[in-house]
């Protein structure tokens, strides 16, 4: 009996882009200006959050006067914008991965990312039109660790939750994949490469460099 046609779904930040330390930047120097003592380290609290949600839970804990909430949002898009189109710098073996599994069957992106930005990060690496599908967590009621985004691109893809992989670096990624009902592969940053929410992953890489489509098949043997 034919299987049926298996998919493979995307994040974006920090899995085909090295883009989480441009997200920090522009966050410490945007809360900064607001008065928020926001240290580099502390941005990872809110790591995988919608921008609005991060910047309501920096001001719930440290009030500003002056620009609303919504404005800070636009600012922090368009400010890390910038500094991908100045610096942003792909991950390894990220564009070869997409275009292996693309010749596997269909692939989706799916990311917490707004769609504005995550235009510019797909034309700054060159992959405008390697995705047949885009869908944002903007969309969703709530972004990861719900599988929202990623149930969302099965069902429009057209393929069952159980022939999806996902591809993600964060383990609120991670964990939406999973509760998606969906096979994992993480490329999480060493720090986080110890996380039980990584480690319920099928296959934990350090990188795409050299990555084996083959390696797919055995996560669907086991």
């Amino acid at each position: 009996m034919t299987q049926p046609t298996r998919a493979a779904i995307f994040d974006m930040d920090g899995l085909l882009i090295d883009s989480e330390p441009l997200w920090h930047e522009a966050e410490v120097e945007i809360f900064g200006r607001l008065g928020v003592p926001l240290e580099r380290a502390e941005t990872r609290s809110t790591k995988g959050m919608f921008v609005d949600e991060v910047v309501a839970y920096w001001q719930s804990r440290f009030p500003w006067e002056g620009p609303s909430a919504e404005s800070v949002s636009e600012e922090i898009l368009a400010r890390v914008g910038e500094l991908v189109l100045a610096k942003g710098t792909p991950m390894p073996g990220a564009a070869e991965t997409v275009v292996a599994m693309a010749e596997r069957g269909p692939i989706a992106l799916a990311s917490s990312t707004p769609h504005v930005l995550i235009t510019i990060v797909l034309a700054h690496l060159g992959l405008s039109e390697a995705f047949p599908l885009i869908c944002s967590a903007q969309d969703e009621e709530y972004g990861k660790p719900n599988p929202a985004v990623f149930l969302t691109a099965a069902a429009q893809l057209g393929v069952d939750p159980e022939r999806c992989c996902v591809f993600e670096d964060a383990p609120a990624g991670v964990l939406a994949a999973k509760a998606a009902r969906m096979a994992c592969v993480a490329v999480p940053e060493a720090s986080e490469r110890t996380n039980p929410q990584v480690l319920i992953a099928d296959l934990i890489l350090e990188s795409l460099n050299g990555f084996d489509p083959d390696w797919i098949d055995q996560i669907y043997k086991e």
